[in-house]
């Protein structure tokens, strides 16, 4: 239970060690069952502690007032964070017991060994070797279950996650790559020199900033998905191929869009599809507030007419569909960089 806490509230677990039993420590009582996970959150060190001490009244433990060790029925300690060294009134990492405790190294050595305590300047292994801890640790054959197992991204080999501008597609992609250890792919625009010119003149700059998209486009995903083999390889991407003709649609007169549609058809044949579309739909003030907080100075200009057009071009395309698999999840109202159930939210419908 304090595993799967733990992955839904703070962040994404890449290693969980054996348990080990130990003796009581200090005290005469029941053996103690000890595990160490490694974890991985774009949250503060404070926020985390925070976190733990929560999950913790959840589970049933009632702090005391009282000094000295005693039964409890469950005990998160933070190790480390990183490799950084905090020194506050609430928190201290390295954890400062580390080295003197075997329940805690043994674990941590079977899953971080190399890892190089911040302060000591010891790998893992040297301080299990070093300890003046002589208590016996029995290693149990059984091991907790990853919750991230329960989320089976691995059935879509290829995934596209797409979105107006502004939608948070790269921070989706690149999140669901590092969770389920994937190749990411990420379009590359800001490579393009057409696209401040585009925002500041769009009769003039539309086509050679289309043509531009559609070449580089055509050429990353030509080279990074033939180099994958999609049959044991999981990739995903914060853009479609088909995301160039429909801004084309939107931004080019009629006659130029016939010759770039031909053009487009004749390279796109060439190109994996994605077996998962995934479009992520957020209203246009919330676009607009996106687009103002990330700062990209040859942004700051768009209109919401323009994001409208946008999005509605993605619906013409989606409508017309029949060969991919397509999720559209709305997040108008959700925040799945900072708020970690808004994100296993939108996994969750991406998977099911």
């Amino acid at each position: 239970m304090a595993v799967n806490a733990i992955f839904e509230e703070i962040g994404a677990i890449k290693k969980i060690a054996p348990i080990f039993e130990t003796p009581a420590m200090g005290f005469e009582g029941d053996d103690f069952l000890n595990c160490v996970i490694q974890l991985e959150s774009n949250q503060s060190a404070d926020f985390v502690l925070d976190a733990i001490l929560s999950i913790e009244t959840k589970l049933g433990r009632v702090r005391e007032e009282k000094s000295g060790f005693s039964s409890r029925p469950i005990d998160i300690d933070m190790l480390f964070y990183d490799d950084e060294i905090i020194n506050t009134k609430n928190l201290i990492i390295p954890h400062p017991e580390i080295q003197h405790r075997k329940f805690v190294l043994a674990p941590l050595a079977v899953i971080s060994q190399d890892f190089i305590h911040p302060k000591l300047n010891k790998t893992i292994s040297e301080l299990l070797e070093e300890t003046n801890d002589s208590d016996e640790v029995i290693k149990y054959s059984k091991w907790l279950r990853n919750p991230i197992l329960d989320f089976d991204i691995s059935k879509f080999r290829y995934v596209a996650i797409e979105g107006n501008i502004g939608a948070g597609k790269t921070s989706l992609a690149a999140q669901l790559a590092s969770d389920f250890n994937t190749k990411l792919i990420l379009e590359r625009f800001k490579e393009n020199p057409f696209l401040p010119k585009f925002y500041k003149d769009p009769d003039r700059f539309a086509f050679p900033l289309e043509m531009a998209f559609l070449a580089d486009r055509y050429q990353q995903l030509l080279d990074d998905l033939k180099q994958c083999n999609l049959v044991k390889e999981n990739v995903i991407g914060d853009y479609d191929a088909n995301k160039s003709l429909i801004f084309a649609k939107i931004t080019l007169q009629k006659e130029e869009f016939t010759l770039y549609k031909k053009l487009f058809q004749i390279m796109h044949k060439e190109l994996p599809k994605p077996d998962a579309y995934v479009y992520l739909y957020q209203n246009t003030e919330r676009l607009l507030e996106n687009i103002k907080n990330r700062g990209r100075d040859f942004e700051q200009e768009i209109e919401a007419s323009y994001l409208q057009k946008i999005n509605e071009g993605y619906m013409d395309f989606i409508r017309n569909q029949h060969s991919y698999t397509i999720k559209i999840i709305d997040i108008s109202e959700m925040d799945f960089v900072d708020n970690r159930l808004d994100y296993l939210q939108v996994l969750k419908e991406i998977i099911n």
